[in-house]
């Protein structure tokens, strides 16, 4: 299995590794920086041994499967370097506890409001909720709240629940504990300010999509 060095240095660019298997396009190493979708985020963007990563995702027990061009020269064993797109990254790190924030809101405020889908791209973030209204009343309020935990600069911790299972948590002390096993800055000034808005998707649907301020 990937040891999935994202989690214990998520600001790193670049990284030294070994190709554990080649499977014609298909490549696994021993460990990576490389995120791989998941949970909304969407993948890093870079290259492996300097071939461009075409695609990056979890497959079964928990391995992180690398689609490189099928003309590649890697092979089994060889000594590589991963290289990661910096800043989309960082964006990416950032909307995604901006994100994460503006859940938290979210289910502290609206009793039963249910998550029924996320995305975080480099240019914004969205949530998709379960509920009967329009949300866009609430929005300034919400928008104030997360802003004011980013200018706090408050130190988010992360780390295991289980091991084993890589189950994964962040926490801001005194405010939650979430399960995630995304990306995180460390501080919440990364951020930077935050701006929300309301998407109409439909019928007992709302969406609130989550911008940074460049």
């Amino acid at each position: 299995m990937t040891e999935k060095a994202f989690w214990s240095n998520p600001y790193a660019s670049r990284h030294a590794t070994v190709v554990a298997s080649v499977n014609q396009a298909e490549v696994t190493l021993d460990s990576t920086i490389f995120f791989a979708f998941s949970g909304g985020q969407e993948s890093d963007c870079g290259t492996i041994g300097g071939y461009p990563v075409i695609s990056a995702r979890m497959v079964e027990a928990r391995e992180i499967m690398n689609t490189l061009p099928l003309d590649h020269r890697l092979n089994a064993g060889q000594e590589v370097a991963v290289e990661i797109d910096w800043r989309r990254r960082y964006r990416l790190m950032r909307l995604h506890f901006a994100a994460e924030l503006v859940l938290e809101l979210f289910y502290r405020n609206l009793d039963g409001a249910g998550k029924v889908g996320a995305h975080i791209g480099q240019d914004k973030a969205r949530i998709d909720f379960a509920w009967p209204e329009s949300v866009s009343p609430l929005l300034p309020r919400f928008a104030e709240e997360a802003n004011r935990i980013v200018d706090a600069d408050l130190e988010i911790r992360t780390g295991f629940e289980d091991a084993a299972s890589e189950r994964r948590y962040w926490e801001i002390e005194g405010f939650a504990r979430v399960p995630c096993g995304g990306t995180h800055v460390r501080r919440t000034g990364e951020i930077g300010p935050i701006r929300l808005k309301r998407n109409n998707i439909g019928r007992g649907k709302e969406r609130v999509e989550i911008y940074l301020a460049e």
